[in-house]
Formats: C-alpha cells, sequence, structure tokens
C-alpha cells in the first residue's frame, strides 16, 4: 500500500509550467491525493484536474471570507456536486496577523460553509491559524450533522486534538512537524491515535525539513510520514497502511472513481 496526499494545491501557478510531470510523478509514489481549493475559481480549478487518483475538495478560504454571499454558496454547492469532489474545505478561521478580514465576517463564512457539508454530507477541511478557541466553539455547534472532517495542517495543542477526537474528526500533518523547531507539534502528534490520523504535503507550500525551502510537491508526503512513524513508534508500513486506510473511510474515493469512470 502506498501513501495519500490528503492535501495539496496543485492547481497553483507554481505548477504552471509542469502541472501533469508533477501529477504523473505523484501517482508513481503515492495511491492517491486531494486537489484542495481556496475559493471558487481554484475549487474548479481542482475538480478540473479530477481522474482516478485524483480527487478535489472545494470550498472557500478565510482570506476569501469576504465574498462568500448567496451566490457564493450556490456555485459552492454546485461545484460539490460535480464528479471527483470528495470533501468540502478548505474552510475556517485565520487569525495570523496578515488576515486582514474581519472575524465576524470569517465566522460567518465558516458557519455557512459547515452548513453546507451538513446539507450534502461532505466531510469538511478545517483551516485553523491562530484562532483556536473560535474553531472550537463554532465546530461545536455542528459536529453531530458532519460526515467526518479534517484539521487541516494541525498545529494546535493537546486541547484541540482532544476537541478533534470528541468529535471524530481525522487530524492531518505537513511538513511543518519535520521542522527541528516543531517538537512540541510532535509531542502532541504523538498523543494521537493512529487511526485519525492523516499526512499531507500543502504543496506547492510547507516542503518537509529534507527538501525544506523548495517547491513542495505531493510524493514528498513521504518524509513527513517517516516522521510521524518515528514519533508515535509505529512500524513505517504500518503507518502508511493504516494512514492510508483512514483516508480511504473519510474521502470514499473508489465512489469518486467511479463517478468519474
Amino acid at each position: 500500500m502506498k501513501l495519500v496526499d490528503t492535501h495539496c494545491h496543485l492547481q497553483a501557478h507554481a505548477f504552471d509550467e509542469d502541472r501533469e510531470e508533477v501529477i504523473q510523478r505523484s501517482l508513481e509514489t503515492l495511491d492517491w491525493l486531494v486537489v484542495v481549493g481556496d475559493d471558487i475559481a481554484t475549487s474548479q480549478a481542482a475538480v478540473a484536474l479530477a481522474r482516478p487518483g485524483v480527487y478535489a475538495a472545494v470550498g472557500v478560504h478565510p482570506y476569501h471570507a469576504q465574498a462568500v454571499n448567496d451566490n457564493v454558496i450556490a456555485e459552492l454547492r454546485e461545484v460539490a456536486r460535480q464528479p471527483g469532489v470528495v470533501a468540502l474545505g478548505e474552510f475556517g478561521l485565520d487569525y495570523y496577523k496578515y488576515s486582514d478580514t474581519p472575524r465576524e465576517t470569517q465566522e460567518e463564512a465558516f458557519r455557512r460553509q459547515l452548513e453546507l457539508a451538513a446539507e450534502l454530507q461532505l466531510p469538511v477541511v478545517i483551516h485553523n491559524r491562530d484562532a483556536q478557541d473560535d474553531i472550537i466553539r463554532v465546530i461545536d455547534e455542528y459536529a453531530s450533522g458532519l460526515a467526518g472532517g479534517i484539521m487541516h495542517c494541525f498545529s494546535g495543542d493537546a486541547a484541540l486534538a482532544a476537541k478533534c477526537a470528541q468529535w471524530g474528526f481525522h487530524v492531518s500533518f505537513a511538513g511543518n512537524v519535520t521542522f527541528p523547531k516543531a517538537q512540541p507539534l510532535r509531542d502532541v502528534a504523538a498523543t494521537i491515535s493512529l487511526d485519525k490520523i492523516l499526512v499531507e504535503t500543502d504543496s506547492p507550500y510547507l516542503a518537509p525539513q529534507p527538501v525544506r525551502g523548495k517547491r513542495c510537491e505531493p510524493h514528498w508526503v513521504l518524509h513527513t510520514a517517516k516522521t510521524l512513524a518515528e514519533v508515535m513508534d509505529v512500524d513505517f508500513d504500518a503507518f502508511v497502511r493504516q494512514t492510508t486506510e483512514n483516508a480511504s473511510a473519510l474521502f470514499q474515493p473508489e465512489r469518486a472513481r467511479a463517478a468519474l469512470a
């Protein structure tokens, strides 16, 4: 069994010169991958890349929350119904210093997409940056009606990890867990149940330590997986098998594959 990259952005401009070659390289070493949108245009681009082995998640990132209105939700609903779509996201809250979108606007967009995910019964891909308390407060209201979810590129503490377990969410780690100064994050990873762990690249961003500073590609998820297997004291082959089974149970790629046939 091969690894799965549960979160990448292959529609990004960083791949404009060699996108198909990157996809081919990725599928030589990965079982499958998920291309994730962050607004309507990039979500449509993710769907356009869908094929057996390449699936899409569609949503509006908090950076674009001000664009979320009735028309955008209607567009997102239609995009989410396209063949190859396996999740709604990424969306959530981002309070980092470079985010200039008002928090109340972010929360409204967050809530509207959670409601859409519950309607469509698609798992959610949650973006959280420096917004843990509000993420917990909002998801607590919706978790029981959701078809599962992922805390993408996990950067929270043990309290957020415990909440994810309570909600039945998966926790996904990207290349930043491999960074030398990320020991607190690795400590949290060691506490998470193996049947709720996922791995991702968030490519073209967050290249893991052995290739840090380069444009990240999906097959580099191998480095993140190796680090996590060591942290969790799990045989690497067992880690690959379990995380791929986790991803398959959540995203149901075989159903998406059949829809693309």
